[in-house]
């Protein structure tokens, strides 16, 4: 299996819903306009890198930059059956890469922190306050 990584912003909507249903973040019931636009988060970051087996989406991120300072990680998913394959850490590698002296924040569920914090990053004990989307 060879895995390829881009940083199209195209990412096929199906596709990427998929990827999202496949890992939880959605339960599938996205009604019709919400599906034909469910890459338009991914168009609009500043940064996108995907992996691809083949021509199947099998992880990606997006990344919110001032392409200087500051940098968020946002939506880093990879299918289950690729997990534990290193795809999520070139992912975020990639990303650090791009733009190497931003710092670099991302909010992550206690269950994933251990997984940056093996990349890099460490824990700030900071708290991020939000209001919540209306589409979910």
């Amino acid at each position: 299996m060879t895995i390829t990584y881009n940083n199209r912003k195209d990412i096929p909507s199906e596709q990427l819903h998929e990827l999202f249903v496949s890992v939880g973040w959605s339960d599938g019931m996205e009604n019709t306009m919400m599906l034909e636009n469910f890459n338009r988060p991914f168009q609009n970051s500043t940064l996108v890198i995907s992996a691809w087996n083949n021509d199947k989406l099998v992880g990606c991120v997006r990344v919110l930059s001032d392409q200087m300072f500051r940098s968020v990680i946002y939506d880093l998913a990879v299918e289950p059956e690729y997990q534990k394959q290193g795809i999520g850490r070139e992912l975020v590698k990639k990303c650090i890469e791009t733009y190497p002296k931003s710092e670099w924040l991302v909010e992550a569920d206690p269950k994933a922190a251990g997984f940056y914090e093996k990349n890099g990053f460490k824990y700030s004990g900071g708290v991020f306050l939000y209001i919540p989307s209306e589409w979910f």
